[in-house]
């Protein structure tokens, strides 16, 4: 039986064990059945893998590198990663790729990105990640969402299927940086207009990039366009979602009042 060891079985590495019926997995985080800082139980969890792979996201180290980076480095295994397109920097509203220099604002990203490439790793870049639950549909029902109205700002996103899809393809895949975004990098406002007019309501206010928390405000001070050829070329990946309207309809109707009532009266069991 194929293992994998996750370490953080957090939104998006939920979703790639989702895929996994016939794997073996074990992981770490709240979901998981390892406690990260028991050392034997997780060096006895990585001799056992086939697979590992880490969403661990860095402070100013990585943690998991840091802990059990020599074990990692042994070799045999195959090595994932989930990154950041952040590593890119501000563009300027430019397409990116994966030759691009690494020059993002927080320099433990762009050191933990670099350190999982010389393992030999496949460092899957990713965008903003939306999904079941975490979407503009659900920012605009909470009355969290917002316009901020920068002109000629975009974003690459990515649904968090299509995360589970090619990291999965990247099994077979040679060593790398690859980015998994859709096809369509578009401005955050026109995302949230979008999801506004399938909930039939107004879109929200526009507010100011200095009423904005420092994360927030960080964020819409980078402006980029996130190519993702490598990973259609080198892994045969295609997007379900090749854009935020695909994947933003599709949740629509996942959470419509008639898709509600057909669903099953109980939750099906957590993939391990």
């Amino acid at each position: 039986m194929a293992r994998l060891l996750i370490f953080g079985l957090g939104y998006a590495a939920n979703a790639i064990a989702a895929r996994l019926d016939a794997w073996w997995i074990d992981a770490t985080g709240n979901a998981g059945n390892l406690d990260f800082d028991d050392r034997a139980g997780v060096i006895a969890a990585i001799d056992a893998a086939s697979h590992i792979l880490s969403s661990v996201p860095p402070g100013e180290v990585d943690p998991v590198l840091a802990r059990y980076g020599a074990a990692l480095a042994d070799g045999g295994k195959w090595l994932g990663y989930l990154s950041s397109t952040g590593v890119y920097g501000d563009t300027g509203g430019a397409w990116v790729d994966e030759s691009a220099p690494i020059k993002g604002r927080r320099a433990g990203r762009n050191q933990a990105d670099g350190d999982w490439l010389a393992l030999g790793a496949r460092v899957f870049r990713l965008p903003g990640i939306y999904g079941p639950g975490r979407s503009p549909l659900d920012r605009v029902r909470s009355g969290q969402a917002h316009r901020t109205a920068q002109p000629g700002q975009v974003f690459s996103r990515v649904h968090v299927d299509d995360i589970a899809s090619g990291v999965i393809a990247g099994f077979d895949a040679p060593p790398g940086a690859y980015n998994l975004s859709d096809d369509l990098p578009a401005p955050q406002d026109v995302v949230i207009e979008f999801a506004s007019a399938l909930l039939g309501r107004e879109p929200p206010p526009i507010v100011p990039l200095e009423a904005l928390s420092p994360e927030a405000h960080a964020f819409h001070a980078e402006n980029r366009r996130v190519a993702n050829g490598k990973a259609k070329r080198v892994l045969g990946w295609r997007p379900a979602y090749p854009d935020y309207r695909f994947g933003l309809r599709a949740l629509n109707a996942m959470t419509s009042p008639a898709a509600v009532s057909a669903a099953p009266a109980t939750a099906s069991p957590d993939q391990r």
